[in-house]
């Protein structure tokens, strides 16, 4: 295949970039950088199967031009991680629903085979644990800006399923749950790469709120793993939205405390108020648990990373970049 990935120099895309590439598909990358690295998909910038533009999706020519060569996009271009959505909130909601609309509008000219990550954030404060793709989904007040990341995904959504059933467009949605593994930044609050590096430092780890609250986190590669099979089966997976998570549940208490011990750190936990964190109101949810039935039952995807092997890749990644800090630092 011709797979354009739109945030392709982002964590996810640019290991999806080299699963593809290394399978022999031709990948093209489009990203404007505000949120992905350079340096994610330096290591490509030769591979004679591969292309990268620099540029917004709102480049309706730049867009269009990529769009016309692929046979298929995953559109994994958004605004990421709580603190950037708490703090511009309005940048969050532009980039993804107009964002979503021009793939989708360049998608249907194209008839391109379509792929839209979403996020676990949609089930918003519902508590039937584990969530299932066609429970009722609870968000919180408008008024808190918290909410607007999950509502302007969920509106992606809605726009993508729209498309597969006025236009036949063969659209496949993916909620990922927390997401995580080696090159992950924490710039944008993302918690294994913050922890690990407070860890390697022997310096305080951040626990926000009373860290009882539960999270299932999924190696990139698994994560990868099963966006390229529902991207491979069209006919199976069109119109269709699937979980994308582990079933290993932690609280995050459990895993800074995990995470000492792997790194066999002098670190201490430390905890801060959601309001010092984001914002005064700020709102969580309290577990964040997927039920994978339903990818199971229709690709036989199920992540073969535990918990202690997705920390183990983590350090291992980020040890030589401590070292390298405390050298120059």
């Amino acid at each position: 295949m011709h797979v354009l990935i739109t945030g392709g120099a982002g964590f996810i895309g640019s290991h999806l970039t080299r699963a593809l590439l290394e399978r022999g598909d031709r990948v093209a990358v489009l990203d404007n950088l505000s949120t992905g690295s350079i340096d994610n998909i330096r290591a490509f910038a030769h591979h004679p199967l591969y292309s990268f533009a620099i540029d917004d999706l709102r480049n309706a020519l730049v867009l269009d031009r990529l769009a016309s060569q692929a046979d298929a996009i995953v559109h994994l271009a958004a605004a990421v991680g709580v603190q950037l959505v708490v703090e511009r909130p309005t940048e969050t909601i532009e980039t993804n629903v107009l964002g979503t609309h021009a793939v989708l509008a360049a998608a249907r000219r194209y008839r391109c085979r379509t792929l839209l990550a979403s996020t676990s954030e949609v089930y918003g404060k519902g508590v039937k644990a584990p969530f299932a793709e066609e429970d009722d989904l609870l968000l919180g007040a408008s008024s808190r800006s918290r909410w607007s990341y999950a509502a302007s995904k969920l509106l992606d959504e809605f726009l993508g399923l729209a498309a597969h059933r006025e236009f036949d467009l063969s659209v496949t949605v993916v909620r990922f749950f927390n997401t995580v593994g080696p090159g992950q930044t924490g710039r944008y609050g993302m918690v294994v790469p913050r922890f690990v590096r407070a860890a390697l430092r022997n310096a305080p780890i951040p626990v926000y709120g009373d860290g009882t609250q539960s999270r299932c986190f999924c190696h990139v590669r698994d994560t990868v793993r099963a966006v390229i099979d529902l991207l491979d089966r069209p006919e199976q997976t069109a119109g269709e939205i699937y979980n994308i998570g582990s079933r290993q549940e932690v609280t995050i208490n459990q895993l800074a405390q995990t995470v000492i011990d792997r790194t066999d750190s002098q670190s201490t936990i430390h905890y801060i108020p959601y309001s010092e964190a984001y914002a005064p109101g700020f709102e969580d949810m309290q577990r964040r648990v997927p039920d994978i039935t339903k990818i199971h039952n229709t690709i036989g995807w199920a992540p073969k990373y535990t918990l202690n092997q997705i920390l183990d890749d983590v350090i291992e990644f980020e040890r030589p970049l401590s070292v390298a800090d405390d050298t120059t630092g």
